[in-house]
């Protein structure tokens, strides 16, 4: 599906230009699974974790094929598509700190050294120790180089998510009324999304009310209270088709909708609109932003729009640059990111909508189909 190899000899022109002679980077991580296809683990609340496991990585090199140490309980029973066939594998009673450095020191000598920032801090020490004279980097500076633009077949798989998770709310929101729960409404979502052929979910899935009845904020995002009538009700859930995620968003409310909850709709449709029309290749993320964001200021409810207006997606959920003010980066075709503005003012009312854009030639292209039109049960 992936030429692998070709993402590898992109990254390894940018480590020739970079000065950086070996890169690092650890298992479970979108950087590996982007340039390797090695499958990552589902993400759970508590770390899971094996005697040795700061080993468990592979480094980069251009003049090698990928080499990876693995500990022996990730080769036995966390590799469901099989290990590579230059794994080093580490056992519970081998001197870990000697296979890692025999594997580090087969490249030769290496001044500087990339590693992921999700590396584990004994992994650098042991890097260190290895290699004391050499500087160590960042290694998600080169990658997310070619991460953030997507190809043709990536889009192709974001598109498949995205299109999921449209049909799941379209199944769910008729279910969102009065007496329902905001646990049963979640577990329907996670339900539909396993499904629709899910690998899991993006992220936790969240769905919460905000009205004149009660004064919470979004922050609180999971409960198993009933729904009450005169409340939106947020949404915020994600699919993953083969390793890449959606991000997705609407609010419905329950009952008859007061006319400044209807106010407040509109602005905050008219926000995501002003947002997807300001994109074009070459306009920095920070200049889309404010163009989202002006509209709820201009609307008087800027003090309630109280985060950025997106951020990119791919292999992980939330991934540079970010749609956010203090964000320059200049927009490429192939970029792909959400615009989710909102209003969240506790006591009073809170609207959310969220969709993945994709950056064209011509400008900003919704992925999501959903409708935005205000839904009321």
């Amino acid at each position: 599906m992936f030429n692998y190899k070709e993402r590898r000899k992109k990254l390894y022109a940018l480590m020739e230009a970079e000065g950086v002679d070996l890169v690092f980077l650890p298992k479970h991580t979108a950087d590996l699974d982007y340039l390797t296809g090695t499958e990552r683990r589902v993400v759970t609340f508590g770390n899971v974790q094996y005697t040795h496991h700061w080993v468990a990585g592979a480094f980069l090199h251009p003049k090698h094929e990928p080499k990876f140490v693995l500990p022996r309980m990730i080769v036995e029973f966390d590799s469901p598509n099989g290990v590579d066939p230059n794994t080093t594998t580490v056992s519970e009673l081998d001197d870990a700190h000697a296979k890692f450095k025999k594997v580090a020191e087969s490249f030769g000598k290496v001044k500087k050294i990339a590693v992921s920032a999700r590396t584990w801090g004994e992994s650098i020490m042991h890097i260190m120790q290895i290699f004391p004279d050499a500087t160590i980097v960042n290694a998600e500076e080169l990658v997310n180089k070619l991460r953030r633009i997507k190809s043709a077949e990536e889009i192709e798989q974001m598109t498949t998510a995205c299109h999921l998770v449209d049909d799941v709310l379209a199944q769910v929101e008729g279910r969102v009324n009065i007496g329902v729960t905001e646990l049963d409404l979640k577990t329907e979502v996670n339900f539909q999304m396993n499904e629709r052929g899910s690998k899991t979910e993006s992220f936790d899935t969240a769905v919460w009310s905000m009205g004149p009845k009660n004064n919470r904020d979004a922050s609180d995002r999971r409960s198993s209270n009933p729904i009450v009538g005169g409340m939106g009700v947020s949404f915020d859930f994600g699919s993953v088709i083969n390793g890449y995620c959606a991000d997705f968003g609407r609010t419905v409310f329950v009952g008859d909708p007061s006319g400044e909850y209807e106010k407040v709709y509109e602005l905050v449709m008219a926000a995501q609109a002003a947002g997807i029309a300001a994109v074009a290749p070459g306009v920095p993320a920070s200049q889309v932003h404010k163009a989202t964001r002006d509209v709820i200021v201009e609307g008087g409810y800027g003090d309630w729009f109280r985060h950025r207006t997106g951020h990119c997606i791919g292999l992980d959920v939330h991934e540079f640059p970010f749609i956010s003010e203090e964000d320059h980066t200049p927009l490429e075709v192939g970029m792909t990111f959400t615009i989710e503005p909102s209003v969240f003012w506790p006591g009073k009312v809170g609207v959310r909508v969220e969709d993945v854009i994709v950056v064209e030639e011509t400008g900003g292209r919704k992925i999501n189909q959903h409708p935005t039109a205000l839904v009321a049960n």
